[in-house]
């Protein structure tokens, strides 16, 4: 994306902070409010201004979120081994710097809005989002940026469209043995193209290598010589987006449980005893416990477990994108299964004490929730990061903004996804007739959430089969370069031309060169250097 595009973004996100910030210190823009709480009602012009702020600062954020991390992570050249390796840790320690920020606003910001005021607590982002887009606007010349392709420029529909139409029309055609016989360009339009990179030919969606089948004599002199022939290239961009999609499906049950953090998990916490020291914290206030954790294992992550990991495997990131997907959805289910346990002994002080009504405070500390949010955390380091990074690597060249946006998409459901089983569960429990008891009723001391709880662990874990059988069939982005560059993905690197004096770092595995191969195209798969 180019950078006066993503000033204008963050510009339109910077004027919706300050319309808000004006909503909240402006008398006539506010409905007035006496000291004893109440408010008059705000009149119609108060709600558009403010509904303005919000659509504003909603449609900068919409259009800045996805493309920041993509945009850092454009900055590294995956052609220097040094900023490779580094560029490997970068979701890491961008992660950690957004939650870092969260945490900040959660309680320093919130603290000053309560004790200060709205005004004084909405100037401090404000002016901290004006001075971010001046030093990215004065960092401008130095980034590196990547031209705009006219392919990309037009967006991925048109390129799915194009395959499939030609895929389609071409469906009698006889796939050769040979991937090589399907019609690609030369290497020199690829380096003549910039930042485009040819891709290599993969087995997976066999029936899309129909698009790229050459036609022989007989089938030119007939309608099929209208068809326009994609390159091997093409198809293989609409496999990788084809493959994202399925994954990011996977993706959506880890998704609702981690919603699950502002429903059951604080409708949990509001009935047990939230004192401490004298003081009665928020149930949600457990939530800062997710980013605390959040943020010890991200360093132990990338500064212990990954190098002790690569020095077994080789893989510069320690494991591979899918496999850290794997972790991050087991530590779900861990997640839900520890969730499931406090709520067994929940309900087992409530049948001791004879609690039954909805206000009143089940004997038991919060803090016996903590392990859940803990490993919630822990397992975002695995999950979250790892979703990033995974559409982030595996989309085609140019559309890694839309990658990314899988990941945002993912939240979106999932929320979506959660209101309705929800909805549905309860519906379900309490029966056509109401009179049954629901497992999430509103009162919760006479429920049976313990019953959702074993639900949201078998899904999880029908789930974990399903990543488990979709990743294991899962074909990696495969790059070929020409002239010294080593095309990097995460189970297969094709290199070609010259090598001199290069460290060749492998996603599973690892190959050491140092010296000159000269003028052979290198295979390089699973830690294995063949020339072909």
């Amino acid at each position: 994306m180019k950078p006066s595009y993503d000033v204008l973004l963050v510009t339109k996100w910077l004027q919706g902070m300050v319309l808000i910030t004006l909503a909240v210190s402006v008398k006539t823009l506010h409905p007035h409010c006496t000291p004893d709480g109440g408010c008059a009602r705000a009149t119609r012009q108060q709600v558009t201004f403010f509904y303005a702020a919000l659509y504003t600062m909603a449609i900068g954020a919409g259009g800045t979120k996805p493309n920041v991390s993509t945009f850092g992570a454009d900055q590294f050249d995956d052609l220097d081994a040094r900023e490779r390796k580094i560029k490997a840790s970068f979701f890491n320690w961008w992660t950690f710097s957004s939650f870092t920020g969260g945490l900040v606003a959660m309680l320093v910001l919130v603290y000053v809005q309560e004790e200060v005021g709205w005004g004084v607590g909405y100037t401090i982002p404000t002016v901290g989002l004006a001075l971010s887009l001046l030093l990215f606007y004065v960092g401008t010349p130095f980034y590196r940026h990547k031209p705009l392709r006219r392919s990309t420029a037009a967006g991925p529909a048109k390129l799915i469209g194009k395959v499939l139409r030609a895929a389609y029309e071409k469906r009698g055609c006889q796939l050769p043995s040979d991937p090589k016989e399907l019609h690609e360009r030369d290497t020199a339009w690829y380096a003549a193209a910039g930042n485009k990179r040819r891709l290599l030919h993969t087995p997976a969606y066999r029936f899309l290598d129909k698009a790229a089948c050459t036609l022989s004599e007989r089938e030119s002199e007939t309608s099929l010589a209208m068809v326009s022939c994609c390159t091997v290239t093409e198809v293989e961009e609409v496999k990788l987006i084809a493959g994202m999609i399925v994954v990011w499906l996977v993706t959506l049950v880890p998704c609702t449980i981690w919603v699950q953090v502002n429903t059951l998990f604080v409708k949990q916490g509001t009935t047990l005893d939230r004192s401490v020291g004298g003081l009665r914290i928020p149930a949600a206030s457990l939530g800062s416990f997710i980013t605390i954790s959040m943020l010890l294992s991200i360093p132990i992550y990338d500064r212990v477990f990954v190098p002790l990991v690569r020095r077994r495997t080789g893989n510069p990131r320690g494991i591979t994108l899918l496999q850290r997907l794997g972790i991050g959805c087991a530590l779900q289910v861990l997640v839900v299964a520890c969730a499931y346990l406090v709520e067994i002994r929940r309900m087992r002080v409530i049948r001791e004490r004879s609690i039954h009504g909805a206000h009143d405070t089940v004997p038991m500390n919060i803090f016996w929730m903590l392990p859940q949010y803990v490993l919630l955390g822990v397992g975002d380091v695995f999950n979250s990061i790892g979703i990033l990074e995974f559409f982030y690597d595996q989309s085609p060249e140019g559309m890694q903004s839309l990658g990314t946006t899988f990941f945002t998409r993912g939240l979106g459901v999932g929320n979506f996804l959660n209101s309705l089983l929800v909805t549905i569960v309860d519906q379900a429990t309490r029966g056509s007739s109401g009179k049954s008891k629901s497992w999430i009723g509103d009162n919760l001391n006479d429920s049976h959430l313990d019953y959702y709880y074993v639900f949201l662990v078998f899904l999880s874990v029908v789930n974990m089969a399903l990543f488990v059988w979709v990743a294991m069939r899962y074909k990696y982005k495969r790059e070929f370069m020409e002239d010294g560059a080593i095309g990097i993905s995460e189970t297969d690197i094709v290199a070609g031309g010259k090598v001199t004096d290069t460290l060749l770092m492998l996603e599973h595995g690892k190959a050491e060169g140092c010296g000159k191969v000269a003028d052979t195209p290198l295979v390089v798969e699973h830690g294995k250097v063949d020339s072909p």
